[in-house]
Formats: structure tokens, sequence, C-alpha cells
């Protein structure tokens, strides 16, 4: 890739550009980068219409979780723009009826002023069983919880539990894709970031050890290196 190629990060459910904070320094030697802003609409297709407005002519993509939501989204409105794409601990799946409902059950809480205790309960799913004591990622949490907000926490759910189907464009991907998942996801199976990578030719998978949903944080340096070598491969 031309090392002056931008990349645009999306950042996940109640996440912020915090979450790329361990891995941007890297990224950088390759080109601009970009986090993009994922707080402000309350549908996946007004986001990346929102993030294709603001984003240079074309770029590298990276999506985690929801980000990668978004990311599909991007590359069905516009994949003419995108040089390579990322999919970070995500899937292509839409909302199950029992995650909508689970969703719902957490905004009710939210808007009752709860963010901070319904994220403190959920921590032990946001990382490795290994970390469920790490009070540097507790804490990384939360600060991306007070830079989203009540209202970002609301309009994010309301797009999630909305999103489309994005398998039947697996297919239709052409740019350099990368996978990367962790080997302990409790919240996405590996078997639906398997289902992506075999959807899209070409696709890279990477599963990283003893890492759970948020491999920037819990492995940043394996993160850096998938990142890296996706960001050097060549574009036909």
């Amino acid at each position: 890739m031309d090392q002056t190629t931008p990349i645009v990060l999306v950042p996940g459910l109640a996440s912020s550009a915090r979450i790329y904070a361990p891995v941007i320094p890297a990224l950088w030697r390759f080109g601009p980068v970009m986090i993009a802003n994922h707080i402000r609409d309350d549908s996946i297709a007004d986001i990346a219409a929102r993030v294709l407005r603001e984003a240079p002519p074309r770029f590298a993509l990276a999506g985690h979780s929801m980000g990668g939501y978004v990311a599909l989204e991007i590359m069905r409105q516009a994949p003419e723009r995108v040089a390579k794409l990322a999919l970070i601990n995500t899937q292509a799946r839409p909302d199950t009826p029992e995650a909508t409902a689970r969703r719902l059950g957490l905004m009710t809480r939210v808007r009752r002023g709860e963010l901070r205790a319904v994220r403190e309960e959920s921590f032990p799913e946001l990382v490795h069983p290994s970390r469920r004591d790490d009070a540097g990622i507790l804490a990384l949490v939360h600060r991306q919880d007070e830079d989203v907000g009540v209202e970002g926490y609301l309009r994010q759910q309301t797009a999630i539990i909305a999103r489309v189907d994005s398998r039947p464009i697996l297919a239709t991907i052409k740019c350099p894709t990368l996978v990367l998942t962790g080997d302990t996801d409790n919240t996405i199976p590996n078997a639906l970031s398997k289902e992506m990578a075999e959807g899209i030719a070409g696709a890279s998978l990477v599963i990283l050890d003893r890492c759970g949903p948020l491999p920037q944080a819990e492995q940043p340096e394996a993160t850096v290196q998938a990142l890296t070598e996706w960001l050097g491969t060549k574009v036909v």
C-alpha cells in the first residue's frame, strides 16, 4: 500500500477513539489515521453515510464490533472507496430476537441512569477470563462510556438492533480483507468470524490467543502485528 493511504477506524458499541490508542502509532506510519464518530446517528446506514462524507476519497477501513457493522454498510454503499478492509471481533449477521430483547432491557436501565452499572456488570463478557480483574481495562471501558454518553449509547443500540443482514454482500468484497478475533470472544463466537472469512474471497483470518472482544487493549502487540501485515498487503 502507498504509505500515504489514509486509514479510517470505526470503534464499537459504547467505545470511542480511546480503544484504538494502543495501535494508532504503528498504523500512522502507513498514512494519516481518522477515527470515525459513530455516536451521532441512530441507524447503521446513516452512520456509514456520515463516515463516507467525512472520510478521504479512498482509504483503508477497519471496524471493531459495532464498527464492523458500519464497515460492512460502507462496503454496501461505496465499495469503490475502500482500498482495504479489516473486520475486528464483529459479525455479518443481523440481531437475533434474543439479543434485541437484551438490548432493549439494557436501554431501559441506561435511561434510568444506570449506564455505569450496566457496563460494569457486562465487563466479564468484554475480556478474556484471565482479565476479569483488570482494573486498567475496566477504567478504559468507563472512560469510553463517558465519551459516548447516554444518548450516544441509546442511538448506537437502536442502530445495532435494526441492522441488516450483511452476509449477502460478503461475496462482493474484492479488496484485501482481514478478519481478526480473539480465541475467547464471549459476545461473538469465532464461528461467525470464520463465516465472514470464508464468505470473502482471499480474506485472512487471525485468531489471537488469550484474547476476548477487546484485542486492542488485551493483546495490543498481536493486534498491531495483524493490522500492519494487513496494511502492508499490496492492492491488486
